[in-house]
């Protein structure tokens, strides 16, 4: 389990994150919500050690997660940000195969290129794989990036607006693909999304943030309502139930 206990960031004097509290549960898919600037973006940065915190605690399985060398960490949790640039000409199985660094240090092994084949098919981009990635449409890189975190082969994965710029074709695909390693693969999946309807279709559990704070919590269903909705973005919702599923009508 993840928990994180009283976190709080400041950039300057500005309060980004205050005082933070929340277990991440297992096999599940959790999702932060929020308008731009809720703290959702740095709070996942904070839980992955990317950028440190001015307090509180991030426990990984019961342990400080600084206390954990970061070869070890890497093989727990895994991270792919909103700007991924890799500025060298590599095909896909070569980005994906950076996922097994931890395990490598760069000198793959016949069982780190399973990881790497397996995520590739996963992705489904065994047609694609010998590309290179200046080649591919948004969609199928964010596909790559994530088969490169699958390869590494970590409970938790943490992705910061994966479905940042792509099409809602592209953007299904992604969301599909993440509950099936939920769901297949007993994964742990916590990201950052601000389409409120991949949120209610399909995370299992969502926290909203507003203005570096956690106003609501829990399954997605007790927060996909007009109520809790309105306070955390200031506006009107009508929630409509399709296929079991809320979704959330905002544009009247």
């Amino acid at each position: 389990m993840v928990e994180v206990k009283n976190v709080s960031k400041k950039y300057g004097t500005k309060p980004v994150v205050e005082n933070v509290s929340h277990s991440i549960q297992k096999g599940k898919i959790t999702s932060f919500i929020g308008a731009n600037g809720a703290g959702k973006s740095t709070l996942l940065s904070m839980i992955s050690r990317l950028i440190p915190r001015d307090a509180g605690h991030v426990l990984l399985e019961g342990k400080e997660i600084t206390s954990y060398k970061s070869n070890e960490l890497a093989k727990s949790i895994s991270i792919l940000k909103q700007s991924n640039n890799v500025n060298i000409r590599i095909t896909i199985k070569e980005l994906v195969s950076f996922g097994r660094f931890p395990y490598s240090q760069g000198k793959l092994r016949e069982e780190d290129w399973k990881y790497v084949n397996d995520a590739i098919s996963y992705m489904e981009l065994e047609a694609l794989q010998d590309k290179f990635i200046d080649q591919l449409s948004g969609g199928q890189l964010q596909r790559a990036y994530i088969a490169m975190v699958l390869a590494q082969d970590t409970e938790y994965i943490l992705l910061d607006e994966p479905l940042n710029n792509l099409d809602m074709k592209h953007s299904v695909q992604i969301m599909k693909a993440l509950r099936k390693m939920v769901d297949e693969l007993g994964k742990t999946i916590i990201l950052v999304i601000h389409d409120i309807n991949f949120a209610s279709c399909y995370s299992d559990f969502i926290v909203a943030l507003k203005d570096g704070k956690v106003i609501r919590e829990g399954k997605t269903e007790e927060i996909i309502t007009n109520e809790v909705l309105r306070e955390v973005y200031g506006m009107e919702f009508q929630i409509q139930e399709i296929d079991g599923k809320k979704i959330c009508v905002y544009f009247s």
